[in-house]
């Protein structure tokens, strides 16, 4: 959940380098960096840097990360199933969603190869030869 613009937005709020390994950090600094992870809008990082505007339960601009963006996620994916939208309706078919081509490409289960006409006509002079 956190991008390269949201780190380097958290990183200039603390005022760590950009360029100093996570190695050098104080444990002050990385507590400090997981509270800007979780609250964002108390250090006065935009909104527009969030990954959950306007979210459709709260209604607020959050900024999820960890599992919490899984599941946020998840739900959305089960939300628009249930209300039968033209994108739940492609993921319920487990189809492409955003417009792709599907004439030959995501295609499912296994590969069938293309037969030429000399080698079924050789598989077939076998097995009537094994047969007698």
């Amino acid at each position: 959940g956190v991008g390269t613009s949201f780190a380097s937005a958290a990183l200039r709020v603390l005022g760590i380098d950009p360029n100093s390994p996570i190695g050098v950090l104080t444990d002050k600094h990385i507590s400090d960096l997981e509270s800007v992870l979780r609250n964002p809008a108390q250090y006065g990082i935009p909104s527009w840097l969030f990954n959950r505007q306007r979210d459709p339960i709260s209604g607020q601009n959050l900024h999820v990360i960890g599992p919490d963006l899984l599941m946020a996620l998840r739900r959305d994916v089960e939300t628009m199933i249930k209300t039968k939208s033209w994108k739940g309706v492609r993921h319920s078919l487990g189809l492409k969603v955003r417009g792709q081509k599907t004439k030959t490409t995501g295609r499912l289960g296994q590969t069938v190869g293309v037969k030429r006409k000399k080698e079924i006509a050789q598989a077939q002079q076998q097995k009537t030869e094994a047969s007698k």
